[in-house]
């Protein structure tokens, strides 16, 4: 297949009085992080407010800096801006602030107290003029635009800040209320469209710091009116205005069922240059997945009692850390202590990190656990530089595994039921007598291929043709169907080879076609050769269904590849499991 590479560019068009909006964007996928896995695109929202004084927020990071810079020369000189304000700092966006800086030495950077050690450490060859927030202050730009600031941490990004400007009801939220997705639309007219992007967004990014969104929320309800008069203005997708009342909502509910969750996983960790931390949010993604929740904690600005009080009451744990200078940093190294001191032996670990020539820290985590007789919930993940799409399907899988893990040795440990036939539901063996073909669906995106065997399959229109398929949420594959993606469906005949070998369990990151003959379709996924028949498909919607995903996709080319098979079939007996 021959991936067509877009061009980028930079949207601009006013926001509101004297403020502008400046949308770097691509079709394309950014990076590898787990949240740009659709690859729907995105934009980079950077806002320009021209009071008297003059303030930039949140240029975009290196992949746009060079279009970025030239669109915004267009409007002003540079050495025009009063203020650079920065929601929070990284070492992607440092390009641009660093290119700008050249342009514009005079500005002064507004930015949380985590985020301006931040941006020291990144930039310290240059004299910076840095304004300091702590949740009270205001910055007045005059023409009525006095700004108030609203420190929201969330651990990933621990300098996390979100701004006001009452005169014209912008909330800029940057990571909040976000969503990875291009076009040329931006409010969200018509917001129903988005639902699934947005959801994906919390899923992906927001999920595993349930606890801190909801402060966050409590933090901006002031700011928030939710008769559609507030804007808000997150830092990727579209403006918020239409469905404002209901994305609040959902962010509500979605953050109380994650913390409604009955079990729950502690994940401790540092971040020197962000790596750690991504690895981290990939393998939370698979445990929330698998219907666990996490309790996210960045130790580097965690007390102790934040830690001792999470581990109590955790039922697994897992630790990360990158390596400086063949050390394990000192806030993991307390972080470690407290949780040697205070987590049962019964509670599962596990332990990851980034480095970049050496990877000492992992393994004197891996070791001090080892010892102290805890078992461990997957593999030690230990990745050098920047994650890849594959590390981070690694740790997905491995996440699931680890709450699958402790599902199951908490169901070992509760008081067994005596059962008998006269106990079993009537209504899940009925359900049981529902049988469908066996298949297996096949996807691939990039240098993830994945695999999984399904039969709960079924076809769901003539014209055009099409079927349906339901998707554990705790699947590998799950991530890769998302409308717009592709896979193959390989239908099987009788006969047990096939079937016995994707009946197997598979470690986190296995080659799920490792010894089975295959071939790429046209749309990229591979075919089993040795099925019954394959259809190319494309995922067209997808419906939450309880435990499940509904995905409706339409076969779009297909073949019987044995003229004389038969089907294979899964006969059960009860309902409640496959």
């Amino acid at each position: 297949m021959t991936t067509t590479i877009k061009p980028r560019d930079v949207q601009v068009l006013p926001l509101g009085v004297d403020t502008l909006i400046l949308r770097s964007r691509t079709w394309d996928r950014l990076k590898f992080e787990i949240e740009y896995a659709r690859e729907r695109g995105t934009t980079a929202n950077a806002f320009l407010i021209q009071g008297d004084k003059i303030a930039l927020f949140d240029p975009p990071g290196e992949s746009f800096t060079e279009i970025f810079l030239e669109s915004l020369q267009q409007r002003l000189d540079p050495r025009q801006i009063d203020y650079l304000i920065l929601a929070h700092v990284n070492p992607n966006r440092a390009v641009t602030i660093k290119a700008l800086l050249e342009l514009a030495p005079q500005i002064t950077f507004v930015c949380s107290n985590p985020g301006a050690i931040a941006l020291r450490s990144l930039l310290p060859d240059k004299e910076l003029n840095i304004l300091t927030v702590r949740g009270e202050e205001t910055l007045d730009l005059g023409k009525g635009h006095r700004l108030q600031f609203i420190t929201t941490p969330i651990p990933r990004w621990s300098d996390e800040m979100c701004t006001y400007d009452p005169q014209t009801e912008i909330l800029f939220t940057d990571k909040l209320f976000g969503a990875h997705i291009c076009s040329d639309q931006v409010l969200d007219e018509g917001w129903t469209s988005f639902s699934e992007d947005r959801r994906y967004y919390f899923d992906a990014v927001m999920a595993a710091y349930a606890r801190q969104v909801d402060t966050a929320l409590e933090k901006l309800a002031p700011c928030l009116d939710l008769e559609a008069k507030t804007l808000v203005a997150p830092g990727h997708g579209p403006m918020v205005r239409y469905g404002l009342r209901e994305l609040v909502q959902d962010y509500h509910q979605w953050s109380q069922e994650q913390r409604a969750k009955e079990t729950m996983v502690t994940m401790i960790y540092a971040s020197a240059y962000g790596n750690t931390a991504i690895l981290g949010q990939a393998i939370a993604r698979g445990i929330t997945k698998a219907g666990v929740a996490v309790e996210t904690i960045n130790c580097e600005f965690a007390q102790p009692e934040e830690i001792k009080h999470a581990i109590a009451k955790s039922a697994g744990f897992a630790l990360g850390s990158p390596t400086l200078g063949g050390h394990l940093p000192t806030p993991v190294q307390t972080a470690l202590g407290i949780v040697l001191a205070n987590a049962s032996k019964s509670q599962l670990a596990g332990v990851f990190g980034s480095f970049g020539w050496s990877g000492e820290a992992v393994d004197l985590i891996e070791g001090k656990l080892r010892d102290a007789g805890y078992t461990f919930g997957f593999e030690t993940i230990r990745v050098k530089f920047k994650p890849t799409e594959v590390h981070l399907q690694l740790c997905e899988e491995a996440g699931v595994d680890f709450a699958q893990a402790i599902r199951k040795a908490k169901k070992l440990r509760a008081p067994r039921q005596p059962v008998i036939e006269s106990q079993a539901a009537r209504t899940e063996q009925a359900v049981g007598r529902i049988i469908g073909s066996l298949c297996v669906l096949s996807a691939k995106q990039g240098e993830v291929a994945t695999g999984m065997l399904a039969d709960w399959v079924s076809q769901a229109t003539f014209n055009p043709p099409g079927i349906m398929i339901a998707v554990g949420k705790e699947r590998a594959i799950e991530s890769l169907l998302y409308p717009g993606s592709s896979f193959v469906l390989n239908i099987l005949a009788e006969g047990k080879q096939l079937r016995k070998h994707f009946m197997k369990s598979f470690a986190p990151g296995e080659d799920r076609f490792a010894g089975v003959e295959t071939e790429l379709s046209q749309n990229g996924c591979p075919i089993l050769t040795g099925a019954l028949a394959y259809l190319e498909c494309q995922v067209e919607q997808r419906m939450e269904c309880g435990d499940h995903w509904l995905v409706y996709a339409t076969a779009e080319n297909g073949k019987v590849l044995q003229q004389e098979g038969v089907t294979a079939v899964h006969y059960r007996k009860s309902g409640n499991h496959y």
